[in-house]
């Protein structure tokens, strides 16, 4: 499967970018063709010599052995500056594709959530490692292309040079060379494109058969997979064999134009020395001359291949690279005001905000509420009532498109990324930690947090206990997303780390989704102290849950249609009762009780 973006993609783009590219590297690339160059020295000094080994230390009178050390020494520096040439290549290779990937990687994190909602992760992961390699492949080529190059017009022009009427018969099958890689250049790019097109498909499949492999395993739908990964490797094999059969025709010839060349020299060159008109020394020299050109022209047809995997590869690295963020730090930011002794601060005021994703209609319409510091407030609704997307336009994850959010009297817009979000700590409804220990999970937002630190999270999450119990306790690494602990357990550690990060406002979003009724009085209890003095926002359904705080606001088609206490809502709130009824009903069904604290 092609993506429309990428069916017809810019050739010339693709090598505008691959010229910025290089040109970053220039300094090391130049010192790498300079060492290529007394290679190719070396290379040309070795026929030459042999030739005058022959006719002078054979035929003639001269110095076998003197002839013979020359062409050693000859060779020994040819040796050497090949080891100093393959040096420089794969330096200077490997740092383009790793300053380039560092860049790719931070870009993707700067964009926006909705770009991320939108893209495969395979794709991105595809242009992230493999596309890279396909740069990487190219760059290591072009010192060690140039050099070929510069050897193999030092050839012609020595060939050229003793015995022109040979040489041009030796070197006449090169012009048909050059129309055929130009033709294969053209007729390669999208047969290279195709490839790198459908080993993204394959790596967005493998990535999601892994990360869902319990959704898989739960249905039993290990065949389906197996099925679609049938499916993206049969299309990558298909466009491989038409990217193969391209090369096969054009890699012969290769071959077997140089010998065409050889031929003529063995004939011609043949009778000329029979008839005095060359030395025995000079068609050795033709012969070895004319076989060394082979390995250039096949490096050449190579190094055009590799630069047209470059060049798509860089096409498609530059379509997430030069996709702008819609949610940027401003130009002059504000900074939000430090707490003081007669000054709380957490306060959260949504202003007649609308937000829709895109173009749909408004999910939040002219929401407005308020809440003071310290306040704790639960933001209750039916699905779609618009509650995560109200923490998700808080954070900034999206901006809104009228109205205001304001943090202690600053429009969120205007403070930096970073500060906002050290600002506010969220708990989603759907856990993710890390591989990596139980403490490095609980201190991610802040790595240089101590033992004690972490340990009073926990605590207060009431995640102390069954963290001890674990085999190395804190210490203790998770699996993939933390699969080894219960769902209650995951939660209790992402709301440690939460508190960890000290935020202003504290939201929880349905993280308690995944506790037992039974246990949720535990995390009630030990969230009372640190919801103390702090603002928090409680997404909830559950009664239990929605007791954390002490105000409701009642959400209804992205508006605030009711504000109360559970109590006063639940008894006067008609609407209120049926989204409590509904979720009960759920609840009845098994929905959110599958998984229960250990």
């Amino acid at each position: 499967m092609v993506t429309p973006v990428t069916q017809k993609p810019d050739t010339q783009q693709g090598w505008r970018l691959l010229r910025v590219a290089l040109s970053q590297q220039r300094g090391g690339l130049a010192i790498g063709v300079v060492v290529g160059l007394f290679w190719a020295l070396g290379k040309v000094s070795v026929p030459q010599l042999t030739k005058m080994g022959i006719d002078r230390g054979i035929e003639g009178s001269g110095n076998l052995v003197f002839w013979s050390g020359l062409v050693v020494i000859a060779g020994v520096i040819a040796g050497l500056f090949t080891a100093m040439r393959r040096w420089y290549a794969f330096r200077e290779s490997r740092w383009i594709e790793t300053r380039l990937r560092e860049q790719i990687f931070s870009h993707l994190l700067k964009l926006h959530v909705g770009y991320h909602d939108k893209m495969q992760t395979g794709q991105l992961m595809s242009r992230a490692s493999s596309d890279l390699q396909q740069l990487q492949a190219f760059v290591v080529m072009i010192p060690i292309t140039l050099s070929n190059l510069a050897m193999l017009i030092a050839v012609v022009a020595l060939l050229i040079a003793s015995q022109p009427m040979l040489a041009m018969f030796a070197l006449a099958p090169l012009p048909i060379v050059n129309v055929m890689a130009s033709r294969f250049s053209r007729q390669i790019h999208p047969a290279v494109l195709a490839v790198q097109q459908e080993q993204a498909q394959l790596a967005t499949v493998v990535e999601e058969s892994v990360s869902g492999v319990r959704v898989i395993k739960g249905f039993g739908a290990e065949q389906v997979q197996a099925r679609k990964l049938k499916t993206e490797a049969d299309d990558i094999w298909n466009v491989s064999l038409v990217a193969a059969k391209i090369r096969s025709k054009f890699l012969p010839a290769l071959d077997l134009l140089p010998s065409i060349g050889l031929i003529a020299v063995l004939g011609i060159g043949g009778h000329r020395v029979i008839n005095g008109q060359m030395t025995v020394g000079d068609l050795v020299k033709f012969n070895a001359y004319i076989t060394m050109l082979i390995w250039p022209l096949r490096n050449l047809a190579m190094t055009v291949a590799l630069a047209q995997r470059a060049s798509v590869a860089l096409v498609r690295v530059d379509e997430v690279l030069s996709t702008p963020s819609l949610v940027i730090d401003p130009l002059s930011p504000t900074s939000l005001p430090a707490a003081s002794s007669d000054r709380a601060v957490g306060e959260v005021i949504f202003d007649e905000t609308v937000f829709s994703y895109e173009g749909a209609s408004p999910i939040i319409n002219h929401l407005s509420f308020s809440i003071r510091p310290g306040q704790a407030v639960a933001l209750v609704g039916a699905t779609g009532s618009g509650k995560s997307t109200v923490v998700r336009l808080l954070n900034r994850f999206h901006d809104v498109q009228q109205g205001s959010i304001r943090l202690d009297g600053i429009d969120v817009r205007q403070l930096t990324l970073g500060d906002l979000r050290s600002a506010i700590g969220i708990v989603f409804e759907e856990t993710f930690l890390f591989h990596d220990s139980v403490a490095d999970n609980i201190a991610f937002s802040r790595p240089d947090a101590g033992p004690d630190v972490i340990e009073r999270a926990a605590r207060l999450a009431g995640a102390h206990d069954f963290i001890m119990e674990l085999p190395e306790g804190y210490q203790t690494i998770l699996g993939e997303r933390g699969y080894s602990l219960s769902g209650g357990q995951r939660q209790r550690i992402a709301i440690a780390r939460a508190i960890v990060s000290d935020p202003r406002v504290l939201v929880l979003d349905d993280a308690t989704s995944a506790v037992d009724p039974s246990k949720e009085h535990e995390i009630r209890e030990a969230m009372a102290t640190v919801m103390k003095g702090r603002t928090t926002i409680v997404i909830a359904h559950r009664p239990g849950t929605i007791a954390l705080a002490d105000t409701v606001i009642l959400l209804d088609e992205g508006r605030a249609i009711a504000i109360g206490t559970h109590e006063g809502l639940l008894a006067e709130n008609e609407r209120y009762r049926q989204v409590l009824a509904a979720w009960e009903v759920r609840e009845s069904d098994g929905d959110d009780d599958i998984e229960v604290i250990r």
